[in-house]
């Protein structure tokens, strides 16, 4: 019998990837640690699509991918997989003859299928399908149970709310209810874990004249979602206070806190902020996921020829090198995955942010906390005197942060930061306006970066489209440039609920300094004259980065001109 080929050698058959892309993976598999199969790590780099590297896995074993949307399961098959395994191991149960039963499962996991063999005690015949559609196709197949928020609120009529000892009036009750089984104490819960579920960044709870409004920010775009009778308002707001540790009692001030919790075996803190309103209370829930910032260079999206000037970059001794964008542009991200490469035994780095987001093994962190007079500035002074290599500063938001953190990297650290500026020739100029002499920022600043997040197109409904000609010419294209180019778009479908998007990715503008550069910053000049000059040494503008990522049909003209505006007016 010949030998299987491997999985990479046949995607490189199949003119799917190339080697270089093959090699970054390999590469990460050894360095990261994860437990991660090479089509995993292919898929998380954006480098093949799931399908892609099902279809050439079921080539390697001679086992059929199938589509779920086009097959509906036996009953009897469904019936005989319990909801609790069929979710634990994401399979879902086909077709049941007298003794075999075949399940679609995402990967030909050996152990995983002898374990099914032993659970259920039939002979398992596994096809594959993507992993996302099994675990849609249990939701939708194994119905009944009360796990969705829309179910919840059949809960609460005004009866059961009084049956709870919850005053639909003031939202007494709910604060110091500590019932898990509680119906108001499961739908709050459930809000959150649907969010997750949704890959949502943000909960948004906002009350309106006749309704509470629930919005998830997902890929960076609210969406509504199902939302709870205005008379559950007090009871909730008042549930996710004390959850978060706020004064019930306080109604006419902000208030910030925050809720750890375990959702599906991860491990979140939600960072939660409350502000009164004309109707009521809003509070908006920051998910933040410890898994999301264990990402590394080659996943920010970054182009190969800027992650290698990123790399030659961040491995230099000294200078300081700033990321600009606003907030919610992956800025914290970003410098994250710098970290992580750099954070070896050898290195001493320290970290001053407000907040903190994630947590690092081997890095020293420090939080910010104005009201005890522990402001950036004094924990950088601090810093310096704990000899690190490299030095992260959340962000430089006044002249002294700015210049001790330009100090440091004159001093032979490494600095990396956060600035607020719309693209990178103009952080230039606004550290010049904060009062950083000119002759400082032009001898420590190594490079800037900004950045923005567009979302990609989602791979499940991906299909080539026409590009209306009035986008054409917003991202500064014309009928005569896009010959022989295809863009994609999505469809919309289940996995993406319908938006035709799925995950995000960087778009990038990556300004390195040089000796010209530094001359028109010392001579205090214009952001327009240095973005010229940085044009004239092939910086290529965000927009246009879009644009290659429009044309490697990763994202739409359509997204790339909502994040980055339009080049001409449109029709």
């Amino acid at each position: 019998m010949p030998a299987r080929k491997p999985i990479g050698q046949l995607l490189l058959d199949k003119g799917l990837v190339e080697k270089e892309q093959i090699q970054r993976a390999l590469e990460y598999q050894e360095r990261s640690g994860e437990k991660l199969r090479l089509g995993e790590i292919l898929v998380k780099f954006g480098y093949v699509s799931q399908e892609d590297v099902l279809k050439c896995v079921g080539e390697q074993f001679d086992v059929p991918v199938v589509d779920l949307n086009k097959i509906r399961p036996e009953v009897e098959a469904v019936d005989a997989v319990p909801r609790n395994t069929a979710k634990m191991h994401n399979i879902l149960p086909l077709k049941k003859s007298a003794n075999s039963l075949v399940v679609a499962i995402d990967d030909l996991d050996l152990c995983a299928i002898d374990n099914l063999k032993f659970i259920l005690g039939m002979e398992i015949k596994p096809v594959l399908a993507p992993a996302e559609a099994i675990t849609d196709a249990i939701e939708r197949y194994y119905g009944g149970e009360e796990s969705t928020v829309d179910n919840m609120l059949r809960e609460f009529t005004d009866g059961g709310l009084a049956a709870q000892g919850i005053s639909a009036a003031t939202g007494a009750g709910a604060a110091t209810e500590e019932d898990d089984d509680a119906p108001l104490v499961r739908l709050v819960g459930l809000i959150v874990s649907d969010a997750v579920q949704a890959r949502a960044s943000d909960i948004h709870v906002e009350p309106m004249v006749d309704r509470l409004r629930i919005r998830y920010r997902i890929d960076g775009v609210c969406q509504e979602m199902e939302s709870p009778p205005k008379r559950l308002q007090l009871a909730i707001i008042a549930r996710l206070k004390v959850m978060a540790g706020m004064d019930l009692a306080e109604k006419r001030k902000p208030q910030d806190g925050r809720i750890p919790m375990a959702v599906a075996g991860k491990k979140l803190d939600l960072r939660v902020s409350d502000i009164p309103t004309v109707h009521g209370e809003s509070i908006v829930m920051r998910i933040l996921n410890k898994e999301s910032a264990r990402v590394s260079l080659v996943e920010l999206g970054l182009h190969p020829s800027d992650l290698e000037h990123f790399r030659r970059i961040i491995h230099r001794p000294n200078g300081i090198f700033l990321v600009t964008g606003p907030t919610g542009s992956g800025k914290t991200t970003t410098l994250y995955a710098a970290l992580n490469e750099l954070n070896r035994p050898d290195n001493k780095i320290i970290t001053a942010e407000d907040p903190i987001e994630y947590t690092f093994a081997g890095i020293n962190q420090s939080q910010v906390q104005i009201e005890i007079g522990r402001t950036f500035p004094i924990i950088l002074r601090a810093m310096l005197r704990q000899a690190p290599e490299i030095i992260l500063v959340g962000e430089i938001r006044d002249a002294d942060t700015a210049e001790i953190a330009i100090r440091a990297a004159l001093t032979g650290h490494l600095v990396f930061s956060t600035l607020h500026t719309n693209d990178a020739p103009s952080a230039i100029p606004r550290l010049i306006d904060m009062g950083v002499k000119p002759y400082m920022v032009a001898s420590s600043v190594q490079a800037i970066m900004a950045q923005r997040l567009i979302r990609t197109v989602c791979t499940n409904c991906k299909e080539p489209y026409q590009c209306p000609e009035p986008m054409l010419r917003a991202i500064g294209l014309s009928p005569d440039d896009i010959e022989g180019i295809t863009f994609y778009h999505g469809t919309g479908c289940n996995r993406c609920n319908g938006t035709g998007f799925y995950g995000r990715l960087g778009i990038f503008e990556m300004m390195e300094m040089n000796v010209e550069l530094r001359n028109l910053t010392f001579a205090k000049a214009a952001t327009g004259e240095i973005r010229d000059k940085a044009r004239s040494y092939g910086m290529l503008t965000l927009r246009e980065d879009g644009l290659r990522k429009v044309i490697q049909g990763v994202t739409t003209v359509e997204e790339v001109v909502r994040v980055c505006g339009a080049e001409v007016p449109t029709e």
